[in-house]
């Protein structure tokens, strides 16, 4: 059943792109929304421009309050070149056992032959732990509208 606006965030902890654990209680902890950006697969072209255009929009996403993850089914290696390579400034999350995909109901059941990664969405959860806006594409090749995404983290901060 699919997760939208006003439902309880499940909680979840993933290992971070250096193997630190990361739940989503502690980053919530710091009465910030938390913007989590579901991605297929590190590398891709589209995956690289979304996670690039987020990178290039921190300043306006700090502005507006907002805390940002990347996660995706990648491993926590691949993960950690993915940053390292793109200069990324916010983590990266490895939901390598297909949980949290799982869990926020964002399976992308196949494309190019490969099975059960993380359809790209966009959650932004309130520091009260609800959903407050929700964004996904069954078509991985959509990306957000970047700037939505930071008017709806600077309204649901204030």
């Amino acid at each position: 059943m699919a997760l939208k606006p006003g439902d309880k965030a499940p909680d979840f902890e993933l290992p971070d792109q250096d193997f630190n654990k990361v739940s989503l209680s502690s980053l919530l902890a710091k009465g910030k929304p938390v913007v989590l950006v579901f991605f297929p697969a590190a590398f891709s072209p589209v995956c690289t421009t979304e996670l690039c255009t987020f990178r290039d929009k921190m300043a306006q996403l700090e502005k507006a309050n907002a805390t940002v993850v990347g996660i995706s089914v990648d491993s926590p290696w691949c993960l950690k070149e993915f940053k390292e390579r793109n200069r990324l400034q916010f983590p990266l999350l490895s939901d390598y056992n297909r949980e949290v995909i799982k869990l926020y109901d964002i399976v992308l059941p196949e494309v190019l032959g490969l099975r059960n990664l993380a359809k790209r969405a966009v959650y932004i959860i309130k520091p009260d732990g609800t959903i407050g806006w929700v964004w996904y594409s069954d078509d991985p090749r959509v990306e957000p509208d970047y700037d939505e995404v930071i008017r709806k983290a600077a309204e649901l901060a204030s």
